[in-house]
Formats: structure tokens, C-alpha cells, sequence
């Protein structure tokens, strides 16, 4: 499928080659011209194509990614996104984003902010808790004996199906950390999913969740 993507640094480009190698085509996006792009989209071989922000969620077949800085996502075009799956890759760190009231008290989550930002999309929490830099380098094929987890949380069971599927084709062992407030809660900074680095059996013993599938 064509795959949106917002934000083009490391992260982002990480994303952007999993999806390149796992044959997808990629419409990517940054904060600036699309000619600043050249060299990334060069490097992804054929079927990546670099837009304006505005364009990505057009172009996006059904899933976008987000990977910019937290606080500048109340600057994400909306438009186009209704019913989509949005992916979620960003993380609320005082030290960047200045303090955020809501989720220094614990009322909500980042997640949760972004959702209601955008407003009627398909929110997964996920590719967000492993350093850019390990997301890039320690996928493994389907058949390795040992694979990390990665893990993803959502509110819609669909969404999440997608998503684990994408994990799936770029090396990742999908644990369902739950739901977008409690799951989510488990992913950002602090929680126990944070950095955890593990196999999949390891890191869903370390959340107290059940098997996959």
C-alpha cells in the first residue's frame, strides 16, 4: 500500500525504509519544501515520493505515521485524515516540549491529545519506545528464533491489526500493550515498555500481557 509519513528525521526516515523494504511505496513529509527531501527519497529506491504535509494524508492510501517532535503536533494538517489509521510515533518530553499541564497530572495522555487534535481518526500508539537509531538496525525475519517486541496500544481492534502487521514485516514481535489510555500509559517515557529493548515473550512479561494471537 502507499504509506503517509510526517516527519522526515531519524525516526522518520527509519520508518520510511522499513516501508521501502517491506515493498510499500512511501509519500513523505517534512516541515519544509519537498525538494529538501531529494537525498532520503533517493535512497529509498523506487515508490517514495516526498509532499507537502498537507498532501500526505491524501496520497496515504489508509495509514499515516506520525514522527515529528510532540509539541509541534498541533501544527499537523487534519484534513484528510478522518477514518484513516493514524500511527503514533511521537513522545511528550518536558525537557523538548515544555511542560504540557494535562499530562503532567497524569489526566490524559499524549496519545490521547493527538487523537482528539485530529479528531476522528483511527489512533495507534506504536514504534515509539525504541531508540531510532535500534528501530533502524534490529528487525529480523519471520523465521529468527528470537525477535524484539515492539509494543503498539489503540482503542480500535482493526487498526491495531494493521499495525501489527506492518511490525510484522519489518522484523518486530507485536505485544498488544492495550488500549490507547492504559497501553499508551505502559509506552511513554518512564513506563515499562520505555527503551525495554526485549524479545517478544520478555516484553510481555514485563507488561502482564497475554500471548499474541
Amino acid at each position: 500500500m502507499r504509506i503517509g509519513i510526517i516527519g522526515a528525521g531519524r525516526l522518520g526516515g527509519a520508518l520510511a525504509r522499513h516501508c521501502a523494504s517491506a515493498g510499500h511505496e512511501v509519500v513523505i513529509a517534512n516541515s519544509r519544501d519537498p525538494g529538501t527531501l531529494t537525498p532520503l527519497v533517493r535512497s529509498l529506491v523506487d515508490g517514495a515520493v516526498a509532499v507537502r504535509a498537507g498532501e500526505v494524508a491524501q496520497l496515504a492510501d489508509r495509514l499515516v505515521l506520525l514522527a515529528v517532535p510532540f509539541h509541534r503536533h498541533p501544527e499537523l494538517p487534519s484534513g484528510g485524515l478522518a477514518g484513516k489509521i493514524v500511527v503514533d510515533a511521537m513522545n511528550y518530553l518536558p525537557a523538548v516540549d515544555g511542560p504540557w499541564p494535562e499530562l503532567e497530572t497524569g489526566r490524559t495522555t499524549s496519545s490521547e491529545l493527538v487523537r482528539d487534535r485530529l479528531g476522528g481518526v483511527r489512533l495507534v500508539k506504536a514504534f515509539n519506545t525504541m531508540r531510532w537509531d535500534h528501530l533502524r538496525d534490529y528487525g529480523h525475519e519471520a523465521g529468527a528464533l528470537q525477535r524484539y517486541g515492539m509494543p503498539l496500544a489503540s482503542d480500535d481492534n482493526d487498526a491495531k491489526r494493521a499495525v501489527e502487521d506492518l511490525m510484522e514485516q519489518f522484523g518486530f514481535d507485536p505485544v498488544d500493550s492495550g488500549d490507547l489510555a492504559g497501553g499508551g500509559r505502559r509506552q511513554q517515557p518512564g513506563g515499562p515498555a520505555w527503551l525495554a529493548d526485549l524479545p517478544g515473550p520478555a516484553l510481555r512479561a514485563r507488561l502482564g500481557v497475554p500471548a499474541y494471537r
